[in-house]
């Protein structure tokens, strides 16, 4: 009976998004300028009055003295803004679909260690939560896997594509979560003594899979030829600091735990991620010169005699303290929400300025992306929204959305329901 009722509803839906997709128009490609608008560069100040050409799916030009080329779209932006698209620094968009529909979640592979496993080869272009991102201003996130020790390899995509290579945006990181000494949720009813055996037992993993994946470093460098090892050959790279290990941890006492295992094992590059009691120990996490993305912003304080506001200011508090900080929502259908995960944090303690480089050059320079994300300038992938106002304001809207040279259909699920709904054929009788 279930199925019975299970089979008709995934129809429902699927024939609610094709039927949305054929009434959206297409992206569209070719030479663009906008004029007239205050042009938030990010890396060089902000120009007034200013023009930016977008050409080849490139920055070609940006300032007060340019000219449009000739057969070009012009849009007039007079009283507007122009922004480089926004950077979430972790989330789950692509991977999942219907959270409580276990068939449409693709972001949690059986197995404790499965470095192997690519968020990149599941990514879903034709999700409907893309679109419905992308008119926010965020052009580009990370899709992340989820689960144990070391449940896969993070992506960083472009919300634009018909394939994840097309999408993929030229960083991988290996997602490593540290063994964790809180509770994992209210639900969680284990003793300290029990808390206990199970981090030493998880450490314990995690220290013999480091050992095994530095010893098939070795054997791989002298022979070349090593019996072919999936989890360790996605580990080498990471051994050599060639790709980066991405540490989550949240309580002040795992980042302390984190910060001391990849000092002890001289890893070359680490992002730690989560960071929620940052704030606690942000002197020891700049002092290790390591950089943060953090976030959710928009959640609880993570202990019950915290102020209230902890989670708006750990970013701040962990910028102050000299710590690199990008920020990420950590949500699959409310990526949407991230400029106003980065607002919250500017306006307890980040800063405007510091809060938008959080969510632009700063992730563009931690996956090495910044030459051509993150900032407009010349050069750099056309990847940016022009908005009537502050993009962290819940009053600006987003008017106009490019993704590398592409201009995005301003349509989403929500805008049709709109539409849909407040123009209703037939309407409610009086």
């Amino acid at each position: 009976m279930r199925k019975l009722v299970h089979i008709p509803c995934l129809l429902i839906l699927a024939w609610v998004s094709l039927t949305a997709q054929a009434q959206s128009p297409k992206a569209t490609y070719g030479t663009v300028v906008l004029t007239n608008a205050s042009i938030q560069t990010v890396t060089k100040g902000v120009v007034q009055q200013g023009t930016v050409v977008i050409a080849d799916g490139k920055i070609t030009a940006v300032g007060t003295n340019v000219t449009p080329p000739a057969g070009a779209t012009v849009i007039d932006c007079s009283g507007k803004w122009i922004y480089p698209g926004m950077i979430d620094g972790g989330t789950t968009l692509g991977l999942s679909e219907v959270d409580s529909d276990p068939r449409t979640r693709d972001f949690n592979e059986v197995g404790d260690v499965i470095p192997q496993v690519r968020a990149i080869t599941a990514v879903n272009p034709n999700s409907v939560l893309i679109p419905v991102t992308r008119l926010s201003g965020v052009t580009t996130v990370i899709a992340a896997p989820v689960g144990d020790l070391m449940p896969g390899t993070a992506a960083l995509i472009n919300l634009h594509g018909y394939t994840p290579d097309q999408m993929f945006a030229g960083f991988e990181g290996v997602v490593l979560i540290f063994p964790n000494n809180g509770r994992k949720g209210f639900m969680d009813k284990r003793t300290p003594e029990e808390i206990r055996k199970g981090v030493e037992k998880a450490m314990q993993k995690l220290n013999d899979t480091w050992a095994m994946a530095v010893q098939y470093h070795k054997l791989d460098s002298a022979t070349k030829n090593p019996r072919y090892y999936p989890e360790m050959q996605a580990l080498i790279p990471v051994v050599r600091g060639e790709r980066t290990l991405m540490i989550e941890a949240n309580t002040s006492k795992d980042i302390l735990a984190a910060i001391q295992w990849v000092a002890e094992r001289k890893i070359g590059k680490v992002i730690l991620t989560g960071v929620s009691e940052g704030w606690r120990v942000a002197a020891d996490i700049a002092k290790a010169k390591l950089p943060v993305i953090t976030g959710p912003v928009l959640a609880q304080p993570t202990r019950d005699y915290d102020r209230y506001d902890k989670a708006y200011a750990n970013a701040g508090l962990m910028r102050k303290a000299g710590v690199t900080v990008a920020i990420r929502t950590q949500q699959t259908e409310n990526v949407r929400n991230l400029p106003y995960n980065a607002g919250f944090a500017a306006a307890y303690g980040l800063g405007q300025e510091e809060a938008l480089r959080a969510v632009t050059i700063v992730p563009a320079e931690l996956f090495g992306v910044a030459g051509k994300l993150g900032s407009i300038e010349v050069g750099k992938s056309a990847t940016l929204f022009v908005s009537d106002g502050d993009p962290f304001e819940t009053k600006t809207n987003i008017l106009h959305v490019f993704v590398g040279g592409w201009q995005m259909p301003m349509v989403s699920r929500q805008t049709l329901l709109y539409d849909e709904f407040l123009k209703r054929e037939p309407g409610v009788k009086k």
